[in-house]
């Protein structure tokens, strides 16, 4: 890339203050390096350390949870036995932590030790780094300017500091709870008809409840993982005008593969077993949407393709996540901005560590409603 072009990038990216990814900072560190957790996080970030040659020193979790077992080749140390062992080192946290106690007992850990929690994507492939948004600098651009707060713009900076630097301080600058989105964002009233895709076992949808007093028109949940499904049937057992599809939420009605995995994710999977997906589109067959949900593990661009009629047509609140993919923090911004011009955008991320939970919020443009 020529000087002249670097210079107009960067002008462009000035909301991006981090240039070194984790990856290039843990290359270039002289202390051992340890792995906090097991698991399919820390199975990728391993083949990102086997592929940049960064040695790894050992593999620990926390001292509770340590019974002599193995990870990986590596035996599974306890945190204090490695504290009286070694003098300074460097962690890299291998798991995602979601409630209050877990991300107060990471930030803590960060106290007292180099923490680092590199950027792996959920689904599909690639490392999110400075370079990365080198190129895709002129979408990630379009979207900063695009979006409807000062507060919007302040999270998508962090986030994508956060991303490429692997520190937590990014993240807890702009963790926002629920209540505050759901009440000054989304808004939710008890006249909503609400579409739910990636539904799990209900969770989201009482929470929606909560914020409306259990009041609501219709209710369409899909949930793709059969056990899941059958967690999220026995929720709704009993409420009316709800309807529920153990379905991919995909752009057509078709099938898909699809992985089954523990919990949360699930997903789609060139080697899975054959199940229906559906479109969001086709399951309303013209009827309109107040609100749509999605959390469909990487699938949200086929989701939104799928409910593109639906949101060219009716402007539902939409509450998608941006942190599946690497480019769903361009490219799903944009992409709805496409369907229809008329929403004001906004980003938000609730607490979590890493990045997942970082969510975007459209809602139909009050200048357009007042023009």
């Amino acid at each position: 890339m020529r000087k002249r072009e670097k210079e107009v990038l960067n002008t462009l990216l000035s909301f991006i203050t981090e240039k070194q990814s984790s990856w290039e900072k843990l290359q270039a560190e002289t202390r051992p390096i340890f792995i906090y957790g097991m698991g399919d996080g820390a199975e990728k970030i391993m083949r990102v350390f086997r592929e940049k040659s960064i040695p790894l020193a050992g593999i620990f979790a926390s001292d509770e949870f340590v019974r002599g077992h193995s990870f990986a080749g590596y035996k599974v140390r306890k945190l204090s036995e490695i504290e009286a062992q070694v003098d300074d080192f460097v962690i890299v946290l291998a798991f995602a932590a979601g409630y209050q106690s877990l991300v107060d007992k990471i930030v803590e850990l960060n106290s007292r030790h180099t923490l680092i929690v590199p950027d792996v994507p959920v689904a599909g492939g690639g490392l999110f780094t400075y370079d990365y948004c080198v190129e895709h600098a002129t979408e990630l651009e379009e979207v900063y300017e695009m979006l409807a707060d000062d507060e919007s713009r302040r999270v998508y900076a962090n986030i994508i500091n956060f991303r490429i630097s692997g520190n937590i301080r990014y993240l807890m600058d702009v963790t926002s709870p629920k209540a505050e989105i759901y009440r000054k964002i989304i808004k939710l009233t008890p006249n909503e008809i609400y579409v739910d895709l990636g539904a799990y076992n209900g969770d989201t949808i009482d929470e929606v409840l909560q914020y409306t007093r259990g009041k609501y028109i219709r209710i369409y949940a899909v949930e793709p993982d059969r056990k899941n499904f059958k967690k999220l049937c026995k929720y709704l057992d009993g409420k009316n005008f709800v309807y529920a599809y153990n379905a991919v939420a995909w752009c057509l009605d078709t099938t898909v593969p699809f992985s089954t995995k523990a919990g949360r994710q699930s997903a789609v999977s060139a080697f899975g077993q054959e199940i229906d997906a559906r479109a969001v589109d086709s399951i309303l067959q013209g009827r309109p949407a107040t609100v749509i949900k999605m959390d469909v593990e990487g699938c949200e661009r086929e989701a939104l393709w799928g409910a593109s009629q639906t949101i060219a047509h009716f402007s539902p609140k939409l509450m998608v996540s941006l942190y599946h993919r690497n480019e769903d923090i361009f490219a799903l911004p944009l992409l709805i901005r496409r369907l229809n011009p008329n929403y004001d955008l906004y980003i938000r991320h609730q607490l979590y560590i890493p990045a997942w939970e970082t969510n975007l919020y459209a809602v139909p443009s009050q200048k357009n409603s007042l023009a």
